[in-house]
């Protein structure tokens, strides 16, 4: 979609706050009343579909295009069950399709959303919110969905999810089905089944969901019609990434396990990122978060012997035990840490880390490529990294008294500076890093040949480390209040005080 399309689609949009709003709950409302209504010709169409398909038998576009529809649903009412350790999660979700036709879904988690009990959680926004919105630019265009960045009437941005109506999924659908409506139907099946996932797997490392749009085709309204609202983020930006300090690259992977390790063990199961890619993350304030969950899988892979139980990767292959319950153990969870360790940790994690930490970097890129341990391993040895980088205690072997070759200057700034540029750093134009104390920063200065000074000033990083600034020489101390100058002794006499 070009960008001289953004006044059409916000008409589309704003014509679609006009019809009626349907929440969360009258989504599942939908879903299963819908289930419940066509129950008998689900297993009619079902089994008719696939007879015909064995005889070589045509069946109707219609009739296949609702077969298809029943499909999507089938994907969307497992995800609406309780929690369940048992056998019965496994085989394709079928047992658990079952439940729900047999109303054994989960009543607290129903009662919670058709009752708006989970709104407190969200910032209830529907079809009114996006009235007088004011598009901004396409943030990216998929076979799916489209996503754009819009200003709501407030001015708060937000991004919107909805049907690429040029998009490959749909394109296919018309060409097969010669239903346009009907296709917009079925392809927005991925953003309620994204809805209903956000809904389920609500974690600091997951986009937020903060409400959506929906057209009612049974009151007149444009059925398929689906607009999701998230929170704003910008694109995971992996060169930019790569030629960040060591401490943010460490936070995108400390980020990244930390969410591996909810969906390990989340309220559906063991859930695996199907589709794992840089670009399905985005950043918030510096945190990263998942972005797009329709291809998550809670999904357990069945099987008899454990050669049916093996993660297929370009250069290496791994096999994981077939449970005795038959299902491939840990499948999901292992495939979640090779693919961390081959998109993100092989890259951004390495690289000019802290050398106090590089044995433990070292000992994680070992255990990940590996896959020799599994994710609560994993986080215990990102966190413990962590513990150190903020303590300072990675610093131990450097001696207390490098500090005493300089002179301090307390409450005071410097003009007129002489920069030099390091690699990496916080400042394009200069020689900024982030340090855990004077004494490291002395450290970083003794070690760069045309550095004499160095400042401390107010401002710290997300571990909660100083920003230090290096320079050559500068030519007057000003009052700061925020800040403390370091002068090697050898050039303290050259400075002047205003």
């Amino acid at each position: 979609m070009r960008r001289g399309n953004m006044p059409e689609m916000g008409n589309s949009l704003r014509a679609a706050a006009l019809l009626a709003f349907v929440v969360l709950s009258i989504l599942v409302s939908l879903l299963i009343s819908s289930v419940q209504q066509f129950g008998a010709r689900i297993s009619h169409v079902s089994n008719a579909t696939v007879a015909a398909v064995d005889e070589g038998e045509s069946v109707s576009l219609r009739g296949a295009l609702i077969y298809q529809l029943n499909q999507r649903r089938k994907e969307i009412i497992p995800l609406l069950l309780p929690d369940n350790d048992g056998d019965d999660r496994g085989h394709s979700g079928e047992t658990r399709y079952d439940q729900a036709l047999d109303y054994t879904w989960d009543y607290t988690l129903w009662n919670e959303i058709s009752q708006g009990s989970r709104k407190a959680h969200m910032d209830e926004m529907n079809c009114d919110s996006l009235v007088d919105m004011q598009a901004v630019e396409v943030l990216g265009s998929g076979y799916t969905k489209l996503v754009v960045k819009v200003n709501l009437a407030g001015g708060q941005p937000v991004a919107l999810k909805l049907v690429n109506e040029q998009g490959i999924d749909m394109g296919k659908c018309v060409e097969d089905f010669k239903d346009p409506r009907g296709c917009r139907e079925l392809v927005s099946y991925k953003l309620k089944k994204e809805i209903v996932l956000l809904q389920r797997l609500q974690h600091p490392n997951v986009i937020k969901l903060k409400g959506h749009c929906a057209g009612d085709a049974g009151e007149g309204g444009e059925g398929g019609r689906v607009t999701v609202i998230l929170e704003q983020g910008n694109p995971l930006q992996m060169i930019q990434l790569l030629q960040s300090p060591w401490e943010d690259r460490f936070r995108v992977c400390l980020d990244l396990v930390r969410l591996l390790h909810f969906l390990s063990q989340s309220p559906l199961g063991s859930v695996a990122l199907l589709d794992f890619q840089p670009r399905q993350f985005v950043t918030v304030s510096g945190q990263l978060k998942l972005t797009d969950l329709d291809d998550a899988s809670a999904e357990e892979t069945s099987c008899q012997t454990h050669a049916h139980c093996t993660l297929q990767f370009p250069h290496r292959n791994f096999t994981v035990p077939c449970s005795a319950r038959g299902v491939c153990e840990g499948l999901s969870e292992k495939r979640n840490i090779y693919n961390a360790y081959r998109y993100f940790f092989t890259y951004l994690l390495p690289h000019q880390a802290p050398p106090g930490l590089t044995h433990l970097v070292d000992h994680i890129m070992n255990s990940t490529g590996e896959l020799r341990a599994d994710i609560n391993q994993t986080l215990e040895a990102f966190e413990h990294i962590l513990l150190l980088y903020k303590s300072g205690m990675h610093l131990d072997n450097l001696p207390p008294s490098i500090i005493k070759d300089y002179a301090v200057m307390r409450g005071m700034g410097t003009s007129g500076n002489v920069e030099y540029r390091c690699w990496p750093s916080y400042s394009q134009q200069g020689c900024v890093l982030s340090v855990h104390s004077a004494r490291e920063a002395a450290h970083i200065c003794n070690s760069h040949t045309q550095c004499n000074s160095f400042t401390l000033s107010g401002h710290k990083t997300w571990t909660g480390r100083l920003l230090a600034s290096f320079r050559s020489s500068f030519s007057h101390l000003v009052p700061d209040g925020t800040s403390e100058v370091y002068v090697k002794k050898s050039k303290a006499t050259e400075t002047s005080t205003v």
